[in-house]
């Protein structure tokens, strides 16, 4: 951050009185401007012994496979944003919702969450963020090709579950790793 976004000014980083962290802070107005994780909802819609998955049309990961996610927005709640989510990339829409796995991923300031959820039907297409939309059975999945480690071990998790049909919530914190940066 270069700029203050409250009066245009230049900020300094500095630990401000009564906090631990180092935080940019604009000297001319005093405002002290938090940065926070982003927090990224999703679904794992199932059909039967089925996932659904989409092949990304947008970086980061373009043409990999990944469970429809992304970003929440201000004034959604969890639930509305992995909704909305799974509209905008597969066009899809699913019935009620159960929380499934968190992800704590403070290397790049963010925390995925994944929900369990049936499809509400089989109208699901490409929607504008995806190359292709289509379900798995577990011996399909792409599994060299998936998008993001929080999808594969959200996936990992739901087939090791699926065994017993228990699906406890899952929360696990995933450490850097480097990772090829073209499909299979």
């Amino acid at each position: 951050m270069n700029f203050c976004s409250a009066c245009g000014q230049p900020v300094i980083e500095q630990i401000p009185q009564g906090d631990t962290r180092l935080r940019y802070v604009c000297p001319a107005c005093h405002t002290i401007h938090y940065q926070n994780p982003n927090v990224v909802a999703g679904v794992l819609p199932t059909h039967g012994s089925q996932v659904l998955l989409c092949r990304r049309a947008i970086e980061p990961r373009r043409g990999f496979w990944t469970l429809p996610a992304g970003f929440m927005e201000n004034g959604e709640t969890l639930d509305q944003a992995a909704r909305r989510e799974t509209v905008e990339e597969a066009c899809a829409r699913v019935g009620s919702m159960t929380l499934y796995q968190l992800f704590d991923l403070p290397h790049i300031n963010q925390v995925h969450v994944f929900f369990r959820a049936e499809l509400a039907d089989l109208a699901f297409a490409v929607g504008v963020e995806s190359l292709e939309v289509r379900l798995f059975e577990e011996h399909e999945i792409p599994w060299d090709a998936l998008a993001f480690r929080t999808v594969a071990r959200t996936l990992e998790c739901y087939y090791r579950d699926r065994i017993e049909q228990q699906f406890p919530i899952g929360h696990e914190y995933l450490p850097p790793m480097n990772v090829s940066t073209t499909p299979r």
